[in-house]
């Protein structure tokens, strides 16, 4: 389960990135008005889940399971957060960044592999046998 966890964090990690490149280049760290993302959301998702993948890594290796709890809970915080994204980027037309919105396919990959990540994260974490 350890590398199916791996292979769907890094397709999420992947258009995650793809993402967040297309919003810096739509000049998303200006002033952001009220119908874009706020940095401190965008930032924020993508720091979660990274702190999240290295404390399941270190469950994974260690079989601790007070890290496989830990990265499951900064996960659903991440969630959360790109749900949060998520919702703006439907309620506002999808989000026209420099004359083109955000690609259909890659919000969807990112959502659906995200989906399948923090599942797989919290089967991992319950079947995590150490303390």
């Amino acid at each position: 389960m350890g590398l199916v966890t791996a292979v769907t964090w890094t397709i999420t990690a992947l258009a995650g990135a793809y993402l967040f490149r297309l919003w810096l280049s739509g000049g998303g760290l200006r002033r952001a008005k009220v119908t874009r993302y706020p940095v401190t959301l965008v930032l924020s998702h993508p720091a979660l889940a990274v702190s999240s993948l290295v404390c399941w890594a270190a469950g994974l290796a260690t079989g601790s399971r007070v890290l496989a709890w830990a990265a499951f809970g900064g996960l659903a915080v991440a969630a959360l957060l790109g749900f949060a994204m998520f919702t703006r980027w439907l309620g506002a037309g999808r989000h026209v960044i420099g004359g083109r919105g955000f690609p259909l396919l890659a919000v969807t990959l990112h959502g659906l592999a995200g989906v399948a990540t923090f599942t797989l994260v919290f089967l991992s974490a319950s079947a995590a046998r150490f303390f």
